[in-house]
């Protein structure tokens, strides 16, 4: 069966379910031991290798998929290099028959002798996965080391030296090449000797705890506010108090003597300032007493004037007179507050009141900010119910009801990094349908691949979704299904993949959940063909997937 288009050749047309546990293939570069001697039949024509996705031309000879498009790329009339035959690409076909045999050839381990299972060529990889005897790295992060794999559980636990092990102090677990700069520097109760040559082990976290009773460190002589400046070491204390006591009593002496002079000249000084206020008393007294006088001799005199600058004149002394008074008194109140504590009172008092004040700010912002949260919620819920209509909106206006879907997939290099960094391993399209009430499908793509193709190829599937009306459809879905990547440059080059549903995979059965497990080409087009510049299957960073149903025979409702 001959490909309708050259470019069907760059695809892989190997059919099968999203998940690798069923895929068969091998890695084209490694060395393969072969029970029997590989024949001839299964050998490339090109690189004399064991065929991988065998294609024949119309000569009859086979090569692998990468050979005969090299062969092409070489030569714009590529030529069969067995018989000089010019290979016509469009009698070029997938040998499926071959490929078959070829994945079911048996081959020894590349760990022969050591492992002596023979496996066929499809589960080769598969089996280096689980075999014993192969060489793998240390899981453990930070160590280099190639281990057997039968021997990793014992390199872990034993041998390895960036596995983790117990502190024996604070039973932490630590990474066992750090154990010991953790004991020293971050362990609290590693035991350390006191820093001041006490020679006593004491734990790390309460050093400090020590050091408040340890015998050895350096204290103050407790009479240092009295004149003592001696530090000695707090074991020997004792010994300095008795020694030392009369100069300790001579010294308090020396300093209640000075307390009390200064508190005799405090009295006396209030003394002073208690006299010279009673003298301005009377001196107001008196200037009332003249005030008074003034007033009933010139209250009814005509002579105005004069009256009211000796009233002013007697005025301004007053106030002059009462300035003074208040500045004697205050200063007094200073000087009675050295030795009062009712002003510490006060603003005690006062920090109290403004304690309460402030508690009751707290309690109105903690109801404020309870009505804030529930104001929050309600329009995030708001917001949410907003979105998922606009994104319901969206999905019916760009709806295909005709099995037909045309995928824009915008920002590619981004969507590929996300895929390769593990965030967003795939990307789903928008639901189409076969009709108005008819089958409910999209399609999925891994830009970075998926099972045998991860790393290498675009993945793409196809998906039957649960719909409104399955319960009118026939059950399971029977229809030929075309998988397209489109060429943007006009030419039609499209690289597709044709299959006709399965009726006995669950892939095609009625949803019981929201969507089936996907079906279609894990190895769908190459990332060297995709992103090849000479190629125009992405431009300005866009591509374009295009999935058709067959409707032939699919009764519509």
């Amino acid at each position: 069966m001959a490909c309708d288009e050259p470019a069907a050749l760059s695809g892989s047309f190997t059919r099968q379910n999203s998940s690798s546990t069923n895929s068969l293939d091998f890695e084209p570069d490694a060395y393969y031991r072969f029970v029997e001697s590989l024949e001839e039949r299964y050998k490339c024509a090109h690189c004399h290798l064991v065929l991988r996705n065998p294609h024949q031309t119309g000569c009859g000879h086979r090569f692998c998929q990468q050979c005969i498009l090299a062969l092409r790329e070489l030569n714009a009339v590529p030529i069969c290099p067995v018989d000089k035959e010019t290979i016509k690409m469009h009698e070029v076909f997938k040998d499926n028959c071959c490929k078959r045999e070829v994945l079911n050839l048996h081959v020894f381990c590349k760990n022969f002798p050591d492992c002596n299972s023979k496996v066929i060529l499809g589960r080769y990889q598969e089996h280096l996965q689980q075999c014993l005897f192969e060489s793998m790295q240390c899981t453990n992060d930070g160590c280099q080391d190639q281990i057997l794999r039968k021997d990793l559980k014992e390199h872990l636990s034993q041998h390895c030296k960036f596995r983790e092990e117990m502190c024996q102090y604070c039973n932490t677990y630590v990474v066992l090449i750090n154990i010991k700069n953790h004991e020293k520097n971050d362990c609290p109760d590693y035991p350390v000797p006191c820093l001041q040559n006490c020679s006593q082990i004491i734990l790390k976290k309460e050093i400090e705890k020590h050091h408040a009773v340890c015998p050895e460190a350096e204290v103050d002589c407790p009479y240092k506010q009295y004149g003592c400046h001696v530090k000695v070491k707090r074991g020997k204390l004792a010994e300095h108090e008795n020694s030392a006591l009369r100069e300790h009593m001579l010294q308090i002496l020396d300093k209640n003597s000075r307390l009390e002079e200064q508190i005799s000249d405090l009295h006396k000084s209030l003394e002073c300032k208690e006299i010279k206020i009673q003298q301005l008393a009377d001196a107001i007294k008196k200037c009332e007493k003249e005030f008074r006088q003034y007033t009933q001799l010139f209250g009814n005199n005509s002579n105005l004037m004069v009256s009211t600058q000796a009233l002013a004149s007697h005025l301004d002394k007053s106030a002059r007179l009462e300035s003074q008074v208040k500045q004697l008194i205050q200063m007094a109140n200073q000087q009675q507050s050295k030795l009062d504590l009712r002003p510490l009172f006060d603003t005690i008092e006062s920090m109290k009141q403004k304690i309460a004040l402030m508690e009751t700010y707290d309690q109105r912002l903690v109801v404020l900010e309870d009505q804030s949260s529930k104001h929050d919620l309600q329009i995030n819920i708001h917001k949410a119910q907003l979105n998922k209509n606009e994104e319901r909106f969206k999905l019916l206006e760009g709806t295909c009801y005709n099995g037909k879907l045309i995928w824009k997939i915008t920002d590619y290099k981004m969507k590929k990094k996300e895929a390769v960094e593990g965030r967003v391993l795939s990307i789903a399209s928008q639901p189409f349908y076969t009709s108005r009430c008819g089958y409910r499908l999209c399609a999925r793509a891994y830009l970075n691949g998926d099972g045998s193709g991860k790393g290498t190829h675009i993945s793409l599937y196809f998906v039957v979704m649960r719909g409104e009306f399955d319960s009118l459809l026939l059950w399971p879905f029977k229809q030929k299904v075309t998988l397209m990547l489109l060429d943007q440059s006009g030419k039609k080059n499209h690289i597709m993949e044709v299959f006709r549903a399965d009726p006995n995979s669950s892939s095609f059965k009625r949803p019981d959940g929201e969507m089936n497990i996907a079906s279609g080409c894990p190895r769908f087009v190459p990332h060297t063909i995709l992103e090849n510049t000479k190629n125009t299957y992405i431009r300005d960073d866009t591509l374009f997937l295009k999935v058709v149903v067959d409707l032939t025979d699919l009764e519509e409702l």
